[in-house]
């Protein structure tokens, strides 16, 4: 009964890394670097309230070799009725946001690796 469809998570983190800006482009193509992200939505209930736990498992890469991973989780609380799909729009968008938010942070943070030496102040 909970419904994410790729396409939805695809736009969203492609919107999201386009307007962060943390990288010079954003495509799907191959490129000398890449972010492969995989995506985990859980759906809880407690105390009468549902919650909506998103995980992100990235990998930053040069070509085929691997260089760090990554992994953030956040959650988000819903309302206490759900209507299907249309009342988990909200707080699954909440939580990839705050996901993604710590995802580019420690990307970010990291970027002396990813970075060629001799481009580095």
């Amino acid at each position: 009964m909970l419904e994410w469809p790729n396409r939805d998570v695809s736009q969203a983190i492609f919107g999201f890394l386009q307007q962060r800006a943390t990288f010079t482009s954003v495509s799907s193509d191959p490129a000398d670097l890449t972010l492969l992200i995989a995506t985990k939505l859980s759906l809880s209930s407690r105390q009468g309230l549902y919650y909506y736990r998103i995980s992100l498992q990235a990998e930053m890469g040069e070509a085929a070799k691997p260089v760090k991973s990554y992994l953030v989780e956040h959650t988000a609380v819903g309302s206490s009725v759900r209507w299907v799909t249309a009342s988990d729009r909200a707080p699954i968008a909440a939580a990839l946001q705050l996901a993604l938010e710590d995802l580019m942070g420690n990307i970010e943070a990291d970027r002396l690796l990813y970075i060629d030496p001799t481009e580095r102040p």
